[in-house]
């Protein structure tokens, strides 16, 4: 329910003009309520206003749409309007103190110093045209970094003679806490603002960094330019990198002391039937890996690993809490390793999607969830190969897994029988809030296994599915519960943001 404060403030935001009359009048703890009003209804000139005139330290993006009831998503609600209106009040913001420093007039004792615009991760696309990506918001943050340092230079420039005494460099200042997502289209005017704003009016600090399509020279770089404290994510994909690739860029990496999460997949990385100066590589990676003490998360997806997982893991003497090793053609001594090791106790997300856990692994597999049954939250087995018959063998383990929150089932081949056995047997895990579910074999007909399900008739069979799937959770009283087979809509959770 809104608050009587809110519904106020929603109806101050709806008068720009008298807002901006009453802004000197406000008290600052009415900020970020008006800020809130003003961002849901999309009032971005009142958002340039307000944060032009900002009297806090912080300026937290995700936590003011939040709000108190802290259920809004900054990537569900944030319009790229509403984005860029933030944008532009904190770079009125900084041109007006700039020009209060070169004049010599006082600053207010009470400054912005920080805007924290992390949150809301996403495929780094726009969803619709009028929402923001991640893409995008870094272009915005970069290019206004440029902007606002080539302005400050000009001014000095025609301002001040070197000889004269000028205010200390960096005393005005905001720092920018930011994700920040880049390829080669993107790449050079990100690199251009780390450097240019390293020591200018606005100061880019990435928390999370997701790079794609880079050539090796070009992340090295980047990483470079990167704050070792601040760096909580490194996500590289798609950058071909190899086992030479990954050997050159992992002391890079160790740099950062807080690292949390390394994501390397799609970096074609092949470590059968190595060559002798690929094993020494591939001991160096192994040994750079156990050189990151904070790291929680490692994701390897789409690497031929067989037989190594001993070797990469091995060393580390803090466990992980989340492993992704989709399509990583497993072994079953791979498994057996990780469910005596040190991580399984700790395991809290792991992914072993697109590996054949209905032969040699079958065993392996249960061994290791009913290992880490007792922490296990996030477990994805999609395109697994599973049948009913190794499902009968597997939700015995799964009904261990008490705190359970979202199980990956997509595309195997069940029958609409073994989705009814599965749907039976999770009614009873109270913490689980998504399950995404294969389209029983009976709704293909005679078409392809899993090809778009395009006809009327398999069209109609999902339908029956999904409605029996719905009457069973209503009957059950877990309409808490979300079982679904659209893959699109709803997505595996991000480990570091659960």
């Amino acid at each position: 329910m809104l608050s009587l404060v809110f519904l106020c403030s929603r109806r101050l935001v709806s008068d720009h003009g008298s807002l901006r009359r009453s802004l000197p009048l406000i008290p600052e703890e009415l900020y970020p309520i008006l800020f809130r009003a003003a961002f849901l209804d999309e009032k971005t000139l009142v958002l340039q206003d307000l944060v032009q005139r900002w009297p806090l330290s912080v300026l937290s993006l995700q936590r003011l749409v939040a709000g108190d009831g802290g259920h809004h998503h900054i990537q569900e609600r944030a319009s790229k309007l509403c984005v860029q209106s933030v944008i532009l009040g904190v770079m009125a913001y900084l041109r007006e103190k700039l020009a209060r420093q070169r004049e010599g007039r006082p600053l207010r004792k009470q400054q912005l110093r920080l805007l924290d615009m992390t949150g809301g991760h996403d495929d780094g696309l726009e969803r619709s045209p009028d929402s923001v990506s991640l893409w995008s918001r870094t272009v915005t943050l970069a290019k206004s970094c440029i902007d606002i340092a080539r302005g400050q230079c000009e001014e000095t420039a025609r301002g001040r003679k070197e000889e004269e005494e000028a205010p200390a460099p960096g005393s005005v200042c905001v720092e920018v806490r930011v994700d920040l997502f880049v390829n080669s289209t993107s790449y050079s005017v990100l690199r251009e603002a780390l450097l240019v704003g390293a020591h200018g009016p606005l100061r880019l600090q990435c928390r999370d960094l997701r790079a794609e399509e880079l050539s090796l020279r070009s992340t090295a770089e980047l990483l470079e330019l990167l704050n070792p404290a601040t760096l909580r994510q490194i996500d590289l994909r798609f950058n071909n990198l190899g086992l030479p690739g990954l050997n050159a860029l992992l002391p890079y990496m160790t740099r950062f002391s807080h690292l949390q999460s390394l994501k390397l997949p799609y970096s074609n990385i092949d470590v059968r039937r190595l060559s002798p100066d690929a094993e020494e590589a591939m001991q160096n990676v192994a040994s750079q890996i156990s050189q990151m003490p904070e790291l929680k998360e490692l994701n390897l997806g789409s690497s031929r690993l067989s037989g190594r997982l001993q070797q990469l893991l091995g060393g580390r003497r803090t466990p992980l809490e989340s492993l992704e090793l989709a399509f990583c053609s497993l072994l079953p001594a791979d498994l057996h390793y990780l469910s005596r090791s040190v991580h399984v106790s700790s395991l809290k997300k792991l992914d072993l999607s697109g590996n054949n856990l209905s032969g040699v692994l079958l065993q392996p597999f249960l061994q290791l969830v009913a290992s880490a049954s007792s922490v296990l939250l996030y477990l994805d087995v999609m395109e697994c190969k599973l049948s009913d018959s190794a499902l009968a063998l597997v939700t015995p383990v799964l009904r261990r897994c008490c705190y359970l929150r979202y199980l990956g089932l997509f595309c195997n081949p069940l029958s609409a029988q073994g989705l009814r056995t599965l749907l039976r047997s999770c009614l009873h895990l109270s913490d689980l809030q998504l399950v995404i579910y294969p389209l029983p074999a009976e709704c293909y007909l005679g078409s392809a296994p899993y090809s778009a399900p395009d006809s009327d008739i398999i069209h109609n069979k999902a339908a029956e599915i999904e409605a029996e799937v719905q009457e069973a959770l209503v009957q059950a009283q877990r309409t808490d519960m979300v079982w679904t087979a659209d893959m699109v809509m709803y997505r595996p959770p991000e480990y570091l943001s659960s």
